[in-house]
Formats: C-alpha cells, sequence, structure tokens
C-alpha cells in the first residue's frame, strides 16, 4: 500500500521530509491499533487479495482512475464468494464477502479518496446492497450453541470437584464466573483469539457487607466472609473501562460467584501470584499452567453427556462458548427484564435476546394457554362520517 499524502510529501523541504515521513507511518500504525488484531490481520489480507485482484485486471487498486468501482466490487465480491479469491480457496458466506469489500472501501479512504462502496450520501450503493443480500438468503442458517441448563453445568462442577486437582478447582471456578457474569470465553480461558482480554488478579474487588476486604493482606479466613464480589472492566470487549460489574452471593453453597472467585484469590494468593496474573492460571505444584476453552468445553460436553438427555442438550450443542447465554438464559427464565440482562451481559444490541427468547421453554409453553385466554378482545369502532346534509 503507498503511503497517503504525497502531495505534501513532495511539497515539503528535503530536510524535512524523512521526519514526515516517520511521522506519517507512526499516524498510520496508530490508526491500525484503532482496530481489533483479528480485524486488522483480516483487513490487511483482504487488501492484498485485492491488489492481486486489479493486477491481474490492469486495474488501479485505489480506484482512482474508474468512473464507476462498483462493477468491478461487485466482480470482486463474486470471485471471494465463489472461493476463487477467498483465503481457504471455498464458498464462503455473505458476512465475510461483506467484509472483504468493506475493508478495500475503508482502505481506499484512507489513502484519502472516497469510499467507493458509497453513495455520496453515505449510503451502501444499491448495487452492491442488492448482491450481498442475495448471498445472505443463500447462506445456511448459521450454526448456534445452545444455552445450556444449570444442572448440567451443576453437574461439570461437580465432576471437577470430584478430581480434587489444582486444574480441575480452577476449570470449576471458571464455569462459575463465565455462567454468573456472562462472560465471554476470551475473559476467563485462553482462546487462540489474539483480542482476548482476560480478567487478571488486580481486576477483582471484594466486599464484606460495605467494607472492601484486602485479599492480599486479610487473614485467609476473612476472604470466606465476603458477601460480594465485583469485576473491573479494563480492556474487555464492549465494556466501561474502569467501570465494575458486581455479584452477591447466590446462596448455593458452590454455585455462587463469590465463592469461586474467593477461591480464586486464596490460591493465586498462597502461591505469590503478582497482580497481574489471570483469573484462570494455576500452580500445579511445579509450575504456572492456564485453563484454555477446550478444556473448559471437554468438561461441559462430559456433564451434557451425563445428563443433559432430560434438558434437549447433547455434547456436540455446547462449548464454552454457551456459558454467556446459558446465565443470561436463567435471567431471562426468572422475568428480569431484558434491559438488566443487556447491561450485564454488555450487549448493545437485541440479537441475543431475541435468539434466547425463541430457545426458552418456560417462556414460551405458556404463549398457547394466554393467546386463547385473552384472543378474545374487541375493536374499537370505525364506522365511516355520515356525508353532512
Amino acid at each position: 500500500m503507498s503511503l497517503p499524502n504525497t502531495a505534501i510529501l513532495d511539497s515539503c523541504p528535503p530536510g524535512e521530509r524523512a521526519a514526515l515521513e516517520d511521522d506519517f507511518r507512526a499516524i498510520a500504525q496508530a490508526s491500525g491499533r484503532g482496530l481489533s488484531a483479528s480485524r486488522a490481520n483480516s483487513s490487511n489480507t483482504s487488501w492484498l487479495i485485492w491488489e492481486s485482484f486489479c493486477h491481474a485486471l490492469a486495474q488501479d487498486p485505489t480506484l482512482v482512475d474508474l468512473a464507476d468501482p462498483i462493477p468491478l466490487l461487485r466482480l470482486f465480491a463474486h470471485r471471494y464468494r465463489s472461493g476463487a479469491l477467498a483465503p481457504s480457496g471455498a464458498r464462503v458466506r455473505s458476512r465475510t464477502v461483506e467484509g472483504a469489500v468493506r475493508a478495500v472501501g475503508q482502505t481506499v479512504a484512507t489513502l484519502g479518496s472516497p469510499d467507493p462502496r458509497l453513495q455520496p450520501s453515505g449510503k451502501l450503493d444499491l448495487r452492491l446492497q442488492r448482491l450481498l443480500k442475495a448471498y445472505a438468503k443463500e447462506d445456511d442458517p448459521p450454526t448456534r450453541v445452545k444455552p445450556i441448563p444449570l444442572p448440567v453445568i451443576a453437574h461439570a462442577v461437580t465432576i471437577c470437584h470430584l478430581q480434587q486437582s489444582s486444574r480441575s478447582l480452577v476449570i470449576a471456578d471458571m464455569l462459575i464466573l463465565g455462567f454468573f457474569f456472562l462472560l465471554r470465553p476470551g475473559e476467563y480461558a485462553t482462546t487462540s483469539n489474539p483480542d482476548s482480554t482476560p480478567f487478571r488478579l488486580q481486576d477483582v474487588r471484594l466486599y464484606r457487607n460495605q467494607l472492601r476486604l484486602d485479599y492480599m493482606t486479610a487473614p485467609l479466613q476473612h476472604l470466606h466472609t465476603a458477601t460480594a464480589v465485583a469485576l473491573e472492566f479494563t480492556n474487555q470487549k464492549n465494556g466501561v473501562r474502569g467501570e465494575l460489574v458486581g455479584l452477591r452471593r447466590s446462596g448455593h453453597p458452590t454455585l455462587c460467584p463469590v465463592v469461586a472467585v474467593v477461591n480464586r484469590l486464596i490460591h493465586l494468593r498462597l502461591h505469590r501470584a503478582p497482580p497481574t496474573t489471570f483469573l484462570y492460571q494455576h500452580y500445579d505444584g511445579v509450575k504456572w499452567a492456564a485453563i484454555d476453552a477446550s478444556a473448559l468445553t471437554a468438561t461441559l460436553r462430559q456433564a451434557a453427556h451425563a445428563t443433559g438427555g432430560p434438558y434437549g442438550i447433547v455434547p456436540a450443542d455446547i462449548s464454552a462458548r454457551s456459558l454467556r447465554s446459558s446465565g443470561a438464559m436463567a435471567l431471562l427464565c426468572a422475568a428480569v427484564d431484558t434491559d438488566v440482562i443487556r447491561l450485564l451481559g454488555r450487549w448493545r444490541s437485541d440479537e441475543m435476546m431475541r435468539y434466547l427468547h425463541v430457545q426458552a421453554l418456560p417462556i414460551l409453553a405458556p404463549l398457547a394457554t394466554q393467546m386463547v385466554t385473552h384472543g378474545a378482545f374487541a375493536l374499537l369502532p370505525n364506522p365511516p362520517i355520515p356525508p353532512l346534509p
């Protein structure tokens, strides 16, 4: 990709050119950090594919000399969709095509030209819009993991407690925290996602009523008297930096966010873990180790194999990603206001709520009866106005 601001560079004094080039590169790098690592990598890959595509057709990738760039973008979208240009070499979903075309348009915009996808009004060109909509209609339904009923999670926790190893105990605690705090896997386990933002020891706040406990210096027995726990969001997705999300005791002896956090704090403190230690780390007697999402998934699927039948759950239905929706489903079935659920789960749209509604049998089961009971409504009469005599 060529460096933008070439007009400024060409007109600047020779002695200033090197410094300006360094500054422009620093600005570009800072702008790149505005994207997540995975998004930035995907965008760079899409642009490289676009450059190769354009060069093969003897076209300028910046589209500066093309009066109407939409036909070329549609051809790119078609070949990307078919797999001819996609990195996987196989047919891809409409959202993947949309992301690739968006990356091209936004990269062109960073070079100082208008985004070629957009009309002057700022809306997506109708020709692209209809093509992407057609692809979306052709896509197979997305595969989604199902929420896990709490008895299945409880069985998974029991499995871990019976093993009584440092590894199994941290798995149990992470399952509990993922469920109660509606966490993403990257917030409570290691994942392959470079944008994972796990909670650390220093992100925990522990309270006994209104008193904040110093869990690094307070007697260990005092930690067991804690009544509430909070996690501070620093760079977690959709979180407000510095915001605390807290929960009180659940009343259950093991399925409780406070109990799980206290277990982690005591383990980490006994092994002199520094404040930056991730909550999913544990000392196995020889070295520090970490729990990854696949370990959580394996434990949950083992529990589903043993107890999931009565709840309509089979092992393939669930993974560590299910815990986030599992906690939300429990709240939904308890008739908790959906705005409160969104607040705890940091959802910025109603998409997850719509998905949970159609999955929740306790919510849907009485609807037919309610419709029969309340279906005999009357409408206000609306007769025509008689004409004037």
